[in-house]
């Protein structure tokens, strides 16, 4: 995880006392989330197991959506995004869809929790939600070069955000999801070098 995102939360900056005390909580929500699902998961209950008294959490977290919105975006943040300079665009373009993809794919609990938890009109979550979609966007951005198309770049936005939630809607695993953004990623490209 960044530097700058360990001490920084979606409400406020952070001490190193308050980034530990957000990482504990964190830690506890995948404990919760694997044990319990989204569905009955409580910021009280994740409060519990990271040993911090419940107003302190709602203190850091506003709601158990804005958690679990938190989660995904150090998940996210975490991901190293180089491009290869040897790579071809394509090639870069399916690796950056493909990471995103597979962000959750191995904990089924936390890739529903996310998929939910990320629809939620909570201002918090609505704020990491723009980071996040920020973040993919610039990863995408770097992938295409200098002189992308930006009907391509929403083309790809739009196919990696419906894909993640059909996934998380059950419908294709994540893996599945992945392999046909590969798929779509190349379609895309290729259907606007053929306009011209």
């Amino acid at each position: 995880m960044s530097g700058k995102t360990k001490f920084e939360s979606t409400r406020r900056r952070l001490t190193q006392q308050q980034a530990e005390t957000v990482d504990r909580l964190t830690a506890a929500a995948i404990t919760v989330l694997r044990d319990k699902g989204f569905a009955d998961l409580t910021v009280r209950m994740v409060a519990a197991e990271a040993g911090v008294a419940a107003a302190t959490a709602y203190t850091y977290f506003s709601s158990k959506s804005h958690l679990v919105a938190e989660l995904f975006w150090r998940r996210l943040d975490a991901v190293p995004h180089e491009p290869s300079p040897e790579a071809e665009r394509e090639a870069q373009v399916c690796s950056v869809l493909r990471s995103v993809a597979l962000l959750v794919s191995d904990e089924p609990e936390l890739a529903a929790a996310v998929t939910t938890a990320m629809m939620g009109n909570d201002p918090d979550v609505e704020h990491l939600r723009g980071r996040i979609g920020k973040n993919i966007r610039e990863r995408l951005i770097e992938a295409l070069g200098p002189s992308y198309d930006p009907d391509v770049l929403e083309a790809l936005e739009i196919s990696w955000s419906g894909a993640l939630v059909r996934a998380g809607m059950g419908y294709e695993s994540y893996s599945q999801i992945a392999d046909r953004l590969e798929v779509t990623a190349r379609l895309i490209m290729a259907g606007r070098d053929n306009l011209y």
